[in-house]
């Protein structure tokens, strides 16, 4: 099917989408298969508030200090640059070039994706897009002596990688390029959730973790959960259906091999057809 003019596959269904940073374009592939989209963005990524850090671990990466770096998410490879080219452009060109001499180690195919437009290439991708699937990954190299650079995301410190790269014997530097904050007031989360509760909405697609945790957290575990059972839970990748699961939610879809929003439109398009009058 050609995405310039896509058939109706979605006509006259109801879908909820609470993607921040590509919404419109989420919300576009959607529509232009006949979808109806309730936009309720749950969570806004901005910059590090404070970037001297960042350089100095920028610069400490230039200096030659690390040998390894582990990419979490392709949105914290993008933030790494923006923070250079806002504040030290001069440091582009070292940063990109050692980055090349660095092993690249990959969270799923978003942070590959960021370092191919770099040029680059990742050398270690983990075959499970979760922090369990770095360690997996790791577990079958030797690290001891080694210096590794973690992107982590947002402000979580992930202590799970930390101290399983430690326990190897290797010394961690870590960098948090961007934070999460809410997008939607409160009010706007209860309105989709009585939207939910009614049984209007066909679908809601997830696409991170935070999404749901805010979620949980303006409409507290029961209703939420309530509210999830009234409709069919779509989401982008294993991290967010964990997130899920661990809540006692089911998920219905999830993209096979290759986490984006193109291939969950796919899936939903799959998975819910038109609907019927």
């Amino acid at each position: 099917m050609s995405d310039s003019s896509p058939e109706l596959t979605l006509a006259r269904r109801v879908i909820a989408v609470p993607e921040t940073r590509e919404l419109d374009v989420f919300a576009s592939l959607l529509e232009r298969r006949g979808a109806t989209v309730l936009r309720c963005p749950l969570i806004a990524i901005h910059d590090a508030p404070n970037p001297a850090p960042v350089l100095a671990w920028i610069n400490r990466i230039i200096g030659g200090e690390c040998e390894d770096l582990v990419l979490l998410t392709g949105e914290g490879l993008r933030r790494l640059i923006s923070c250079i080219e806002r504040h030290a452009s001069p440091l582009r060109d070292p940063f990109i070039a050692q980055l090349g001499r660095m092993r690249k180690i990959t969270r799923g195919p978003k942070p590959a994706r960021a370092l191919r437009e770099l040029g680059l290439q990742t050398d270690l991708p983990a075959e499970v897009a979760t922090t369990e699937g770095i360690i997996e990954l790791l577990s079958k190299h030797d690290l001891k002596g080694r210096s590794v650079g973690v992107q982590l995301y947002g402000s979580d410190p992930n202590q799970r990688l930390v101290n399983f790269l430690e326990r190897a014997g290797a010394r961690v530097l870590t960098v948090a390029p961007y934070v999460y904050a809410d997008s939607s007031q409160d009010t706007a989360v209860r309105e989709l959730d009585s939207q939910l509760q009614s049984g209007g909405v066909d679908a809601i697609a997830f696409t991170s973790m935070q999404q749901v945790q805010r979620f949980f957290d303006v409409l507290g575990d029961d209703v939420a959960r309530a509210a999830l059972s009234k409709t069919s839970v779509a989401v982008v990748g294993p991290v967010v259906a964990d997130a899920l699961t661990q809540r006692g939610v089911r998920v219905e879809w999830m993209p096979e091999d290759s986490f984006f929003l193109k291939p969950l439109t796919r899936a939903l398009e799959e998975k819910l057809g038109p609907k019927k009058d």
